[in-house]
């Protein structure tokens, strides 16, 4: 049983390690020391619905509707050019600017929203989930699925809450006007390849572009 749980914890940290619109996003509210380990929680608790789901057979709807897929793909398209401009923008500030929009106070809801949709809103997250450790935990016998599916949990919160706390243990260095700025080049960079990708995946979907 713990070769079992061994599995799921590589798989799953090989699935969330990757640089991706969540890690970007945890990364920079822990270098602000905003509501960071909150963000890294939000973040392990939807990969705990999606994982579980997905080892369980709860990816039946999404595979079934394409018009959910589109919806789901060009929704997040847009949020992530959204996010990724404010980053750019945010990044050729002057260092004034930078340092006064790093200093100004986040919602809680805000942090909320916006993990929402960098999660939620980013098909990939149900390719990972669904498709690949879905795919493999799904082939276990049932008394194994709970072991393997405990492994990619834990890699999930040891990842996203370690990510939180060095990068807020870091913040005295990436609080600075010119590591802020890399910060906000990182992330826009990250949101807008994210977005690219998406928006090839549905023109692809759509039949517009060859597969």
């Amino acid at each position: 049983m713990f070769s079992i749980y061994l599995q799921g914890a590589l798989l799953g940290a090989a699935m969330i390690l990757p640089l991706g619109p969540q890690n970007a996003f945890v990364l920079q509210q822990g270098s602000r020391k905003q509501f960071h380990l909150m963000s890294a929680l939000l973040c392990a608790l939807s990969d705990t619905v999606l994982i579980i789901a997905g080892v369980f057979g709860g990816s039946a709807l999404l595979s079934q509707s394409e018009i959910l897929m589109q919806l789901i793909t060009w929704a997040g398209v847009a949020f992530l050019m959204w996010y990724g401009y404010g980053a750019f923008r945010t990044a050729f500030s002057p260092d004034e600017v930078i340092l006064q929009t790093e200093s100004r106070a986040i919602t809680r809801w805000k942090v909320i929203v916006t993990l929402f949709a960098v999660t939620w809103l980013n098909p990939h997250v149900y390719l990972d989930t669904f498709v690949v450790l879905g795919s493999v935990g799904g082939q276990l016998e049932n008394q194994l699925r709970p072991w393997f599916t405990a492994g990619a949990l834990t890699a999930s919160f040891v990842w996203f809450f370690a990510l939180a706390i060095l990068a807020a243990w870091f913040s005295p260095v990436l609080n600075k006007p010119r590591s802020q700025r890399i910060i906000n080049i990182f992330v826009g960079s990250v949101m807008w390849f994210i977005a690219f990708q998406l928006a090839i995946q549905g023109l692809k979907g759509l039949g517009l572009i060859s597969q």
